[in-house]
Order: C-alpha cells, then sequence, then structure tokens
C-alpha cells in the first residue's frame, strides 16, 4: 500500500511524542488501536515492551513472542443488528462489553494493559467517549491513555494539503469527523470518571494535539 509523501513524516513525529511515555514504564503491555497496515509504531517499541496488541480493520496478521495484531473493527459504523453483531465479535476476546448496546468494543479482558495508543484515530470515531469507556476498562490502575488527534486549525490546511496538493490521504482527511482543541478533550475526559486529562500539548505548529489521560479511581 502506497502512502501519501507527508503521512511517513506526520507518523514519526507522532511517535516521538508517546515513546518518552512509553518508556517512562519497565517493560509495559502496549495496546496500539489503530495500528495501520504495517503496525509501525509496535515495530518502533518492541525494544521497550514486554507485549504490543495491535488492533486495526487493516491490520496485518502479526505473531511473535512480543508482537501480536489482528484485523479487527472497533468502532460499530452502523446501527446494531443481529447479524452485524455477531460480526461484531472475536472469538479470542474477552472484556464485560454488551454489544447490545455498544458501538465500541475492545476483544480484550479488564485491566489488562499498561498502556494504551491512540494516535491518528479520534477524529475517525463516531463514538469517542464510548472508546475511552472501553480503553478505561482495559487499562490497568494507574496505567496511562496516549492520543494524538488534529487541532480544529488542522482543518483547512489538512484538506488543502489532500485535496488540492494530494501529498496526505485523502480518504484519511475525508473520514474525519471531528476535530479538537484543548477544553474538547478536556471535556470528552471529563465524560469518563475514571480517566483523567493530565498533560496536552500542540505540537506542529498547532496543528496536532497531544494528550496523556491517566486512569485513577472513579
Amino acid at each position: 500500500m502506497k502512502e501519501a509523501i507527508l503521512e511517513p513524516l506526520l507518523r514519526k513525529m507522532r511517535l516521538a511524542r508517546v515513546l518518552p511515555y512509553i518508556q517512562s514504564f519497565a517493560n509495559p503491555k502496549v495496546l496500539d488501536i489503530g495500528c495501520g497496515w504495517e503496525a509501525r509504531l509496535l515495530r518502533e517499541i518492541e525494544p521497550y515492551i514486554s507485549k504490543g496488541v495491535g488492533i486495526d480493520f487493516k491490520a496485518p496478521k502479526i505473531s511473535t513472542p512480543k508482537l501480536e495484531t489482528f484485523a479487527y473493527f472497533f468502532e460499530q459504523k452502523e446501527e446494531i443488528t443481529e447479524s452485524s453483531q455477531n460480526a461484531f465479535t472475536f472469538n479470542g476476546g474477552g472484556g464485560n462489553a454488551n454489544l447490545s448496546t455498544k458501538h465500541c468494543h475492545l476483544p480484550f479482558e479488564n485491566e489488562e494493559f499498561d498502556v494504551v495508543t491512540l494516535l491518528a484515530v479520534l477524529e475517525h470515531l463516531n463514538h469517542p467517549k464510548e472508546m475511552l469507556q472501553e480503553i478505561a476498562r482495559v487499562l490497568k490502575p494507574n496505567g496511562i491513555l496516549l492520543l494524538t488527534v488534529p487541532s480544529r486549525a488542522a482543518k483547512p490546511v489538512l484538506e488543502f494539503l489532500s485535496y488540492r496538493l494530494k501529498i496526505v490521504s485523502e480518504a484519511e482527511i475525508r473520514d474525519h469527523k471531528r476535530y479538537y482543541n484543548k477544553a474538547d478533550l478536556a471535556n470528552l475526559a471529563h465524560q469518563v470518571p475514571n480517566l483523567c486529562l493530565q498533560k496536552h500539548k500542540y505540537f506542529q505548529c498547532g496543528m496536532n494535539n497531544f494528550a496523556l489521560l491517566r486512569k485513577v479511581q472513579a
């Protein structure tokens, strides 16, 4: 799969933001939601983790002593029916999610991961609150969520770079549901009782958000 010309640079900048926080844990177990078609983040952080799991609808199948990835639709896009609910399950999954009422589901047990990464994914979600609730469920106490998401100021810039210059993936930009600023992320985190927004920074000249949310006692 050929990438748009700016995609590798943007991915490298996101990695630079999250790597120091992953390294602050001693051999953490990491979940990368939206790991992409090459699971490059997990490959980059492999020396610093005990286990890395990646899910994405376009994920490769990887199974090594340290890394595991598989294709999975973690957000239900359409109205849940009996047939779509069956497609929304994972044979090896765990957790307590009730798929008849949830639009998002992570196929893992409660409190399984030290770190969850959600890099350039939140903007694609129709149900961001439900996703953060699921992330809180699978995080261990004191575990962290690391996320990046384009800011509101990025919308016209990304649309120009993708629609006109073709140096950012047009399909990715057209799939964006929403852009976020710090206040938006703080409000979203406030709706999930056991996730606390502890750190926020803009980067890429204010076009992107980096946020660290920690799981605390509700």
